[in-house]
C-alpha cells in the first residue's frame, strides 16, 4: 500500500516540477534569463503555492522513501 502512495506523490511532484518550468527557456534555468522576470524574481500568487507545494511533495515523497526502507 505504501508503494501506491509513494507512486502517486511521485506523479504528483513531476506535474509540479514540469508546470513551474512552463513558459521559461533552458537557458533561463541555468541564470541565463533576459528580459522582463530575472533569476531573482519574487513569487506570487499561483507561482508561489505552486512552489510550496513542489517543496511539501518533495519533502513528503523523501519521508515515503525513508518510511519504505524501515518496513
Amino acid at each position: 500500500m505504501l508503494i501506491y502512495i509513494q507512486l502517486v506523490v511521485a506523479v504528483l511532484l513531476i506535474v509540479a516540477i514540469l508546470l513551474q518550468q512552463k513558459g521559461q527557456a533552458l537557458g533561463s534555468a541555468f541564470g541565463g534569463g533576459g528580459e522582463g522576470g530575472g533569476f531573482y524574481a519574487t513569487k506570487r500568487g499561483f507561482e508561489k503555492k505552486l512552489f510550496w507545494a513542489t517543496v511539501f511533495l518533495g519533502t513528503l515523497f523523501i519521508l515515503l522513501s525513508l518510511l519504505n526502507l524501515v518496513i
